[in-house]
């Protein structure tokens, strides 16, 4: 039995597998640019830039993720949404940007770049720049539900990560009831429920297990990035969820 999973492992990570056959949607020639938003329902700002998030997210070879940080709860509306590891998350971005703050809205196209949430110009032109830049994505493909390959390719300096986020891709409306933004009504779209950090990466064929799924309707993305808040260089998303 072992032997038989290790020789398909091996078929998995050698591409000689067909993708679809395994239940997910690789990307294999090329990764979506992948966007995050870090946002919060207690910011005056955020509404305008979670519609420039809501509008991605329709974009073909866009893969929008909205993050809600709870460092803003503070001013009397507890954000619905917002998980520490979100903005711990942030803070990585924030540390390797070199940035004095933490801003709010925040836009990371592709792990490279930042920008004000509210510049829709500026994202999309960064979008458009990330979407022409050379990638040599790792292999990867899911095991079943509770595992996902990933193989070989040139580890970033410093290393790499290997990160699940799970999200909701229906869109959501949520009216404020107190705070900067009382009495609007803030649409959210791909809001991420889940992050896990699986494991470090450092250019050789690895598996890593999944978390089970508490919620079937949410999305399941892997990414493969650069240790502490690196470029993204690899995309996996559960088969069939590509675009809803």
């Amino acid at each position: 039995m072992r032997k038989a999973a290790l020789s398909l492992f091996s078929l998995v990570l050698s591409g000689v597998v067909a993708t679809l056959s395994w239940g997910g949607v690789a990307w294999a020639q090329k990764p979506p640019v992948v966007v995050e938003l870090f946002t919060a329902q207690g910011c005056s700002s955020c509404g305008k830039a979670n519609q420039v998030a809501a509008d991605l997210a329709k974009q073909d070879g866009v893969l929008a993720l909205t993050y809600a940080v709870d460092y803003w709860d503070y001013l009397g509306w507890k954000d619905t949404f917002a998980k520490p590891v979100f903005a711990e998350r942030q803070r990585a971005y924030a540390k390797k940007f070199a940035l004095r703050d933490v801003p709010t809205p925040q836009m990371v196209v592709a792990g490279r770049v930042q920008a004000s949430g509210t510049k829709a110009e500026a994202v999309e032109d960064l979008v458009k720049t990330a979407a022409r830049a050379r990638l040599n994505p790792p292999d990867m493909q899911f095991i079943g539900a509770a595992r996902v390959a990933v193989g070989s390719g040139p580890a970033p300096r410093g290393g790499g990560e290997v990160w699940l986020v799970r999200y909701d891709p229906r869109e959501q409306d949520i009216a404020i009831k107190r705070g900067d933004n009382k009495g609007q009504t803030l649409v959210h779209r791909n809001v991420v429920r889940e992050l896990v950090r699986l494991g470090p990466w450092a250019g050789k064929p690895k598996l890593y297990r999944l978390p089970a799924a508490n919620d079937a309707d949410l999305v399941t993305v892997v990414l493969v990035q650069g240790a502490k808040g690196g470029r993204i260089l690899g995309v996996l998303q559960s088969a069939g969820e590509a675009k809803r």
